[in-house]
């Protein structure tokens, strides 16, 4: 089974909020809400591959010391295993805004659950909510 690397963040603002981005129309398991980040191309660092992909699709910039690993996911799919590490950062430059007709929105830890997510993401909430 092909292995996926998929870097994400959980953004946190001043009020201890974390970002979810909703899975626009199109793309596959769409509707549902997630943490930024994306795919992590060929000799990229999952640190890398994360300041790439906030300033792609939120127009943020951030850098690898302001990135704390967290923890991470380990789910199989039908096609593929993702392997999805999970880094804090409460640190950027800008306002994050949608550039991938994705919509954003704040969210305390504790209200996570409320939000449909993909199935690897679902086991990293406790561990967020329990660290913030």
């Amino acid at each position: 089974m092909k292995i996926i690397l998929v870097s994400a963040v959980a953004l946190i603002d001043v009020d201890g909020r974390v970002l979810l981005a909703q899975r626009p129309e199109g793309k596959s398991m769409a509707g549902l809400w997630e943490f930024p980040g994306g795919k992590v191309e060929p000799g990229e660092s999952p640190e890398a591959a994360l300041i790439r992909e906030l300033h792609e699709e939120l127009g943020i910039g951030t850098w690898k010391s302001c990135l704390a690993p967290l923890t991470f996911a380990s789910h199989g799919y039908d096609d593929f295993h993702l392997l999805m590490p999970l880094f804090a950062c409460r640190r950027w430059e800008g306002t994050p805004q949608s550039r991938e007709n994705q919509a954003l929105k704040w969210v305390r830890a504790g209200d996570l659950r409320k939000y449909p997510m993909p199935p690897a993401d679902i086991p990293l909430i406790p561990i967020l909510r329990d660290w913030l």
